[in-house]
């Protein structure tokens, strides 16, 4: 069955969309358009790009990921230098080497820019500081005068997982000057909006895969500190607007794998982590199998 599919961002969590994807896979399930952020728009490009779940589990298990950590060279010691890099360059690592490491392996199937793949089969969410917007990619490079068939599918994967802080933000060029992009999570985490046109049925049954709790389910938060307060602007900045749209429509189309807090950014994953996280995935989507309707 050929269905759309959307995936949530959530950094080293993303792992999980794997194992649930091979559920899917397993019975009959085909994505015909994918959608996605940061970690998802990961995984939506290497689904859009013709990879199996079984060729994205060896793809990951033969990864180093804590070599996606190029940290820019100083003559200052790492204590003092990651503190002037977030100031001077708004990250503590540059993210060339993911977006490296994600051409390289969409060439693979080749893949390259947008007109390598089917119109409208994968779009990505980046948040642009610069004009206070969500940034939907490929579509919205038209407004900034960038040809979008020719723009680099790694490119705009790397702006949607251009986590604040820490990967140093993208600096799209375009006509009217420089645009700062960073993590579309901060506007919108899991964009299942974009499949959804209220004048028109579905052509087709639409599966979320969602890296986090129900919202009823949803686990109250303590705030004691400042940190604690930062940490839950941001989450509420990423999670808010999603869920409410979520709530009112999809949930039942949604697999929602519930994840403990601080692992996004836990790049040294040992490979007993990385197969707990897709085997959450795969348990997750074969409970929500046995009670979807289409």
């Amino acid at each position: 069955m050929e269905i759309d599919g959307v995936f949530s961002g959530g950094g080293i969590k993303g792992f999980a969309i794997i194992g649930a994807y091979e559920v899917l896979e397993s019975k009959g399930f085909v994505f015909n358009r994918l959608a996605g952020t940061s970690a998802g728009a990961i995984m939506a490009a290497f689904i859009a790009a013709g990879y199996t779940s079984k060729e994205m589990m060896e793809l990951m298990k033969e990864t180093e990921i804590k070599e996606f950590l190029d940290f820019r060279r100083t003559l200052l010691p790492f204590p003092l230098a990651k503190w002037l890099l977030v100031y001077w360059r708004m990250g503590l690592y540059r993210g060339n080497a993911l977006e490296e490491w994600i051409g390289k392996k969409l060439a693979i199937k080749g893949i390259y820019t947008f007109s390598d793949l089917p119109k409208d089969k994968l779009r990505v969410i980046a948040s642009d500081l610069s004009t206070g917007s969500l940034l939907v990619l490929p579509d919205d490079l038209d407004t900034y005068g960038i040809p979008k068939e020719t723009f680099p599918v790694a490119r705009a994967i790397r702006m949607s997982s251009g986590l604040p802080f820490f990967f140093e933000p993208i600096k799209l060029r375009s006509l009217s000057g420089t645009n700062i992009i960073v993590d579309g999570g901060l506007l919108s985490n899991f964009p299942i909006w974009l499949f959804e046109n209220e004048k028109q049925q579905r052509t087709r049954p639409i599966i979320g895969i969602k890296l986090s709790y129900k919202q009823e389910e949803q686990p109250k938060k303590e705030i004691k500190n400042a940190l604690h307060l930062f940490e839950r602007l941001f989450s509420t900045m990423k999670e808010a607007h999603d869920a409410r749209y979520i709530s009112r429509k999809h949930e039942k189309d949604i697999i929602f794998i519930p994840m403990e807090e601080g692992v996004t950014t836990e790049f040294s994953l040992t490979e007993e982590k990385k197969e707990a996280l897709m085997e959450r995935g795969r348990t997750r989507a074969k409970l929500f199998l046995k009670k979807w309707t289409y």
